[in-house]
């Protein structure tokens, strides 16, 4: 599969099999993670897979209740170890950079024929106390990681010229 066909055909998924995700299958799409670009190189980041169920139960609760969250087998927490460094364009390092690995994860994921869901639906400082997240560290975005029970309709896009402008902001 080529990026683009892996962009149009990924979509979130909110119902997962329970059929569990192989390890190789599993470290493919950390380590796609893993080789995201980030700011200045720092890698300032940690991703938390937490396979125990009654931990995945406590995660959904901490997602507003997002029951499809514990029906997943794989639950991942991806995490800025370095909150602090801002870019010259005033943008914290760690949003953009774990913005990118996620974005790789969830399209390696999608290639690996496993569903994500990107949440920016939960309780940080619950998802913290449940992992065990040190209070320097935050938690940028978390995903439900698993086999597909439904194959949702592709949602609407803009049309790219209701987008895109070129040589000013139009």
């Amino acid at each position: 599969m080529d990026v683009l066909s892996a962009i149009q055909g990924r979509r979130s998924i909110r119902q997962y099999s329970d059929r569990p995700v192989e390890d190789e299958k599993l470290e493919k799409v950390l380590e796609a993670a893993r080789l995201s670009p980030s700011a200045g190189n720092g890698q300032a980041w940690k991703f938390v897979v937490v396979r125990d169920e009654a931990k995945r139960i406590k995660l959904a609760e901490a997602a507003g209740g997002q029951l499809f969250v514990k029906q997943a087998p794989v639950f991942i927490a991806a995490c800025g170890t370095d909150p602090e460094k801002v870019m010259m364009c005033g943008q914290h390092r760690y949003t953009i950079d774990l913005s990118i690995a996620m974005a790789y994860l969830i399209l390696e994921a999608h290639e690996q024929g496993l569903g994500t869901c990107w949440l920016g639906r939960f309780d940080e400082e619950r998802v913290k106390e449940i992992l065990e997240i040190p209070d320097q560290v935050r938690v940028v975005a978390v995903t439900p990681l698993g086999y597909p029970a439904e194959s949702p309709a592709p949602r609407p896009r803009k049309q790219l010229e209701e987008i895109v402008c070129y040589e000013k902001y139009k």
